[in-house]
């Protein structure tokens, strides 16, 4: 099993390329399976997830190829089946994905209950409550959703009970192919639903509102292909961006987007960073300087994003004074703390509340990545620390990280990818 060896001390400086955004390539990938013509995706990140959500597309018979400029293009019309298997469906929550489109466009599916990071309880009742909205005939047995429909879906004014991210995607993209108009309240606002959204259109859906907590979709008889581009990772920007105010250091994130990162732009220039911004940049510059302490509760976007929380608590662990976290979204992701702590911070949990007193120093150890953002705290927590940290279990941070122990090198960092085949 693959470990990251990191020794720590190192001030960060240069140019990262950000890659395109996994939470928006996965829907994006499934949304495949509405046209009636095939799909070329760009800017696809190469990452385990996607490579994951490829293998399950081939599964249902897909037909998938990748072309020399790493493009994806897929052709659904050869799907031979409407099942998603367990053994794929296991290892990533976005499986699920593809319960919406499967339905909408060829009548029935049956997806296996996801798996994925175990960051507490998200269930997809809300995904299963859209779709039975706009007529779906939905059972749950021996661990599968067996989902039909009779005839078109209908379109249907749908409130979800939780925000949630992707419950709104797979009812946004079930209810392109309905008849009529869905109007979806209680939406999720994040960047990732305006892409697919905005593919969607590409494809000749009709959709208004994405990026408001109203989304209306007048459906259409069939959507087309088309060539799309996903967007850049707002959360593998903020990563490296806080690499810089970890390390007293300077880093420049490329071919990116500014506009959804306001809350955690907002948060460097709390903690004394210098943050400059273009058109597809941004820069944060510690000029040296150890970073301030804050505090922030994690929201749905546009508030801070809980994606972001465990590589802030990270900073605030070397910050000068004390900070507070509160977790507002999953019941269970402070697992990193105990690893923080094995490093020398000082942080306390009381439920969903945790108080992060700064030190000046983080030490070298051994430690364990629990979930793909809590790897990437790890990861910043080493690159600050004294001495070597080994962490295990990296295959979660290469589930959202494409190709993290290269970015980081190039800035600067004393890092390399060890393997033990020996099992230890």
């Amino acid at each position: 099993m693959d470990k990251l060896l990191i020794t720590g001390g190192n001030r960060l400086e240069g140019d990262v390329r950000i890659s395109g955004a996994k939470n928006s390539a996965l829907p994006l990938l499934a949304a495949t399976l509405l046209a009636s013509t095939p799909i070329t995706l760009s800017n696809v990140p190469h990452l385990q997830d996607v490579t994951t959500l490829i293998q399950l597309l081939g599964r249902m018979g897909v037909t998938v190829s990748i072309n020399e400029k790493c493009d994806v293009e897929v052709n659904a019309n050869t799907l031979s089946t409407p099942i998603a298997p367990y053994e794929l469906v296991k290892t990533m929550r976005a499986s699920i994905f593809v319960l919406g489109p499967l339905l909408a466009r060829f009548g029935e599916a049956q997806v296996s209950l996801p798996g994925g990071c175990a960051i507490g309880s998200r269930p997809v009742d809300q995904h299963l409550k859209g779709l039975a909205a706009l007529g779906a005939e939905i059972t749950v047995e021996k661990g599968y959703v067996h989902a039909r429909r009779h005839g078109r879906l209908q379109g249907a004014r749908f409130v979800f009970d939780m925000v949630t991210v992707g419950g709104t995607e797979n009812v946004l993209m079930a209810a392109a192919l309905a008849e009529g108009r869905t109007i979806l309240e209680n939406a999720a606002r994040e960047p990732e639903i305006v892409d697919l959204a905005n593919m969607l259109t590409a494809m000749g859906a009709k959709i208004e509102g994405a990026g408001t907590d109203t989304i209306i979709i007048d459906g259409v008889e069939s959507l087309s292909g088309c060539h799309y581009s996903v967007c850049p990772d707002r959360i593998e920007t903020g990563s490296y961006l806080a690499a810089a105010a970890m390390t007293g250091g300077r880093v420049r994130a490329t071919h990116t987007d500014p506009k959804p990162l306001d809350a955690v732009l907002l948060k460097f220039l709390e903690m004394g960073a210098k943050v400059q911004t273009g058109p597809d940049w941004i820069e944060v510059d510690m000029e040296g300087r150890r970073p301030r302490s804050v505090s922030f509760r994690t929201v749905a976007h546009p508030g801070f994003p809980t994606d972001m929380q465990a590589q802030f608590m990270a900073i605030l662990a070397v910050a000068e004074g004390t900070g507070t976290i509160m977790e507002t979204i999953f019941e269970n992701r402070f697992m990193h703390v105990p690893e923080l702590n094995r490093m020398g911070a000082g942080i306390q949990v009381d439920g969903h509340l945790a108080v992060v007193r700064g030190v000046e120093k983080l030490s070298g150890a051994p430690v364990m990545a629990t979930d793909l953002r809590a790897s990437m705290s790890l990861v910043l927590a080493a690159l600050a620390a004294e001495g070597d940290t080994l962490i295990d279990r990296i295959y979660h941070i290469d589930r959202g990280y494409e190709r993290v122990e290269e970015k980081l090198a190039q800035l600067g960092a004393k890092i390399r990818r060890v393997s033990n085949r020996g099992g230890a």
